[in-house]
């Protein structure tokens, strides 16, 4: 018995296989190219739509984005990887038409157009929401932190700033007493015990490293900065889920509860998602042309203010607050064990005591309530080592409270939130490999970010509907 052989590399074919019969017909590849070629490229942003009559001849803008969707979907994201994708792999091949662009144009291409690729992105979340495959009623909303190009050590804040000034000022002291020494030795007929040429030239390089950090001190004090990342000064230091704290961008998506679809994304520099919820809520009733949505978040998005604008505009929020607890330590009452009174706008503590508001902040949007009977009170030890207990009151508590309530009324709704919102993003994370943006600047991670869920939705899509029934979708209506 012998082994299965293939046929002799010298062999003729009589007959050529060509790049059209290589690609079958039900392959997803073709997806890609009929979605792009049903786009109105030239509308959405992209340049050199329509070939110049004068100079070299460029690529068609149509044929790198099919390239670049291409390698977001297969996990091959950065653009020298796709120059030699275009040289051996045959689906490639077959979707470029045998181009084989350098990866320095391919490269270019996602940093000229980052709005148009975002807009892409979009295109298809509409094109999904015409095949009816999001339902529109439920959302989940969630955050997941993605790393820049930057390095930690690129972050500067005024307290290490000022760090490495007093270090430096330090050197500079010691080399200028340093020389002062070898100077009076010199005068005394000693022999001098160093280079003076060379503690010279450190001392001007130490003075120079002195300056460019007063410059930094000056650039945060200017711009009135807690930090700043010198080489991406778009991201920020933020503390990440498995890696500690890195430079990082915030991801935001809004997934659709039907068919795990990604209907509307973000990406900002904010450390946490306190100030996303409207927002995202927002985006999500938009890119679903709905009236009322109800939207499922975790308590990292929870605020009271982007509670109330959710029901002004139809937008029923389910966010869970954080548990209360005491800031003094666990030994002491919680502020659950005191009853607020609307009518009365006081607070009744364990004790029966009434607190009564005694201050009110506008630029903190908070109330503070006690008590003069704290002094005497029986319960004191268990309430506070303080003089006064203080009980703190946010100006949109109400709105909240009404969204903590339907969280905690029926906890399947945490439950959803998980089922929808995480599924996606352990997919994204996957087909970014390690999840890092390969290029800087906020626009242009943005369109990375795109491109990741348009390959997560078409993915998605093509597991839902298989590939015959996208392109069926994708064929022009008849005139």
């Amino acid at each position: 018995m012998v082994h299965v052989t293939g046929r002799s590399r010298d062999q003729l074919a009589l007959i050529p296989t060509t790049l059209n019969e290589a690609v079958s017909a039900d392959h997803p590849v073709r997806v890609i190219d009929g979605f792009v070629d049903s786009l109105d490229l030239k509308k959405m942003g992209f340049s050199r739509v329509v070939a110049e009559e004068m100079g070299r001849p460029s690529y068609a803008p149509g044929d790198l984005l099919k390239l670049y969707i291409y390698g977001y979907v297969n996990r091959v994201r950065s653009s020298r990887a796709l120059e030699r994708e275009a040289g051996r792999n045959v689906e490639v091949m077959w979707l470029v038409h045998g181009l084989t662009p350098a990866f320095k144009t391919i490269a270019d291409f996602r940093k000229d157009h980052p709005k148009a690729i975002v807009e892409v992105c979009r295109n298809f979340i509409r094109f999904c929401r015409e095949l009816s495959l999001v339902g529109g009623t439920l959302i989940a909303i969630d955050g997941t932190k993605i790393e820049a190009v930057a390095s930690r050590k690129q972050v500067i804040t005024p307290k290490n700033v000022a760090k490495k000034m007093a270090v430096l000022d330090g050197k500079i002291a010691a080399h200028l007493a340093a020389m002062d020494q070898a100077d009076r030795e010199e005068q005394t007929g000693g022999v001098a015990a160093m280079d003076q040429a060379a503690v010279a030239e450190a001392l001007r390089v130490l003075r120079e490293k002195r300056e460019k950090a007063q410059q930094h001190a000056d650039r945060l004090a200017a711009q009135e900065l807690s930090q700043l990342v010198l080489t991406e000064p778009d991201a920020k230091l933020m503390r990440t889920a498995r890696h500690g704290h890195q430079v990082a961008y915030n991801a935001q998506t809004v997934v659709d509860a039907d068919n795990k679809l990604i209907v509307a994304f973000d990406l900002i520099n904010d450390g946490n998602d306190q100030r996303q919820l409207h927002p995202m809520a927002m985006q999500g009733r938009q890119a679903l042309e709905v009236e009322q949505v109800t939207a499922v978040a975790d308590a990292g998005y929870s605020n009271g203010e982007h509670g109330q604008r959710c029901e002004a505009d139809g937008i029923t929020a389910i966010v869970p607050r954080h548990e209360t607890v005491n800031p003094e330590g666990k030994q002491y009452f919680s502020r659950d064990r005191f009853s607020y009174d609307a009518c009365s706008d006081t607070w009744r503590c364990p004790a029966g005591e009434t607190l009564t508001c005694r201050e009110v902040s506008h630029t903190e949007q908070k109330k503070k309530y006690w008590s003069t009977a704290c002094g005497g009170c029986t319960l004191k030890p268990q309430c506070t080592q303080a003089t006064k207990r203080l009980v703190v009151r946010h100006f949109y508590e109400d709105a909240r409270e009404t969204m903590h309530r339907r969280a905690a009324r029926d906890p399947v709704w945490m439950k959803h939130r998980r089922e929808i919102v995480e599924h996606p993003y352990g997919t994204i994370k996957w087909l970014m490999g390690y999840p890092r943006f390969l290029v800087k600047g906020l626009k242009k991670a943005k369109a990375e970010l795109a491109l990741t869920i348009m390959g997560y939705n078409l993915k998605r899509v093509l597991n839902i509907l298989g590939v015959a029934a996208v392109l069926q979708a994708l064929q022009p209506l008849p005139s």
